[in-house]
């Protein structure tokens, strides 16, 4: 896991960040970095943490353990400073359903003490949202709603902006449509933007930075270039017994980087180990090598051994 970022780049930083439900814990020693002006794409399935970590990222439930540090300074007693820097679109929001969405937006923007009497035209013109339409919330469909989600995130211009399962539910051009909004976000707005994701394909279209979280756990925190370039090729070993394999590369090499499929597979993921060697340390223990060829490997490829289950969508 990476930790060569620069700190004064830091908008996000937690340190140790714990959620525990009684016996479990939702989250468990969360350290978590996204950079100034980055898209940071948080992989993973259904229930792995990153909806609660979010909602503790704005305060929205407390951490058991550890702390959210925003723009240098720790969320706890500094609400009210920081919490306005931040646009965030977590689960539905509570949109009235017999009012339109201009009508909505003026309420929130009221609500929130907006100054700015053009903030809603600009949020719903950057959605693709027509002002002052008269077509209800009610019956909107499930894209236009995520559509008004998104203009209530981005607003009041903030700086921040948090946004849990972006395309969740929607139709292929419905998804399109907010993959556009939020990379005009980041790259015309200047923005940074904490995203989260079960859908793999999607968070490798987006981010710049990507943290893999299963079972409350971060497995791994990289840009997206440096996981492509890890995820890219691995070495397949074809043996007799591969438990005694594993054995060898742990003794002998040092290397726990490595899965066993089955009694005779085993991928090694570290390409600077001397393949001859270790062929040859096989061998010299007794161990019959049936086959040893570098591989190419999918995201999705890696997204499995690195939290050591199934696959994502």
């Amino acid at each position: 896991m990476r930790r060569d970022f620069v700190m004064s780049e830091m908008i996000i930083e937690t340190r140790h960040l714990t959620k525990q439900y009684g016996a479990q814990k939702g989250v468990s020693d969360l350290n978590l970095h996204v950079r100034r002006g980055r898209i940071y794409g948080l992989l993973g399935r259904n229930g792995a943490g990153k909806t609660t970590t979010m909602k503790m990222l704005l305060g929205l439930t407390p951490p058991s353990a550890g702390e959210v540090i925003l723009w240098g300074k720790a969320l706890r007693g500094n609400e009210k400073k920081v919490l306005p820097r931040i646009g965030s679109m977590i689960e539905s929001p509570g949109f009235y359903p017999n009012l339109t969405g201009t009508e909505n937006l003026h309420i929130f923007a009221t609500l929130r003490g907006i100054p700015k009497a053009s903030a809603i035209q600009d949020a719903l013109t950057f959605v693709g949202l027509p002002y002052r339409d008269k077509k209800l919330f009610s019956q909107y469909s499930l894209g236009m709603k995520q559509r008004l989600a998104l203009a209530l995130a981005v607003m009041h211009d903030p700086e921040l902006l948090i946004l849990d399962e972006p395309i969740n539910g929607l139709d292929p051009i419905g998804i399109a449509e907010v993959r556009t909004f939020i990379r005009d976000l980041s790259g015309k707005k200047g923005k940074t933007i904490l995203l989260s994701s079960h859908i793999l394909s999607e968070i490798a279209l987006l981010a710049d930075d990507i943290g893999i979280i299963d079972q409350g756990v971060l497995l791994e925190e990289e840009s997206f270039e440096e996981l492509e370039r890890k995820s890219n090729r691995y070495i397949h070993f074809i043996v007799s017994d591969t438990a005694s394999a594993a054995l060898l590369l742990e003794s002998v090499f040092q290397e726990t980087h490595y899965t066993v499929q089955d009694d005779h597979h085993i991928i090694l993921y570290n390409l600077e180990l001397p393949v001859e060697r270790i062929i040859s340390t096989y061998v010299e223990n007794g161990l019959e090598v049936f086959e040893a060829h570098t591989c190419e490997e999918t995201l999705e490829d890696y997204f499995k051994h690195v939290t050591g289950g199934e696959g994502i969508a």
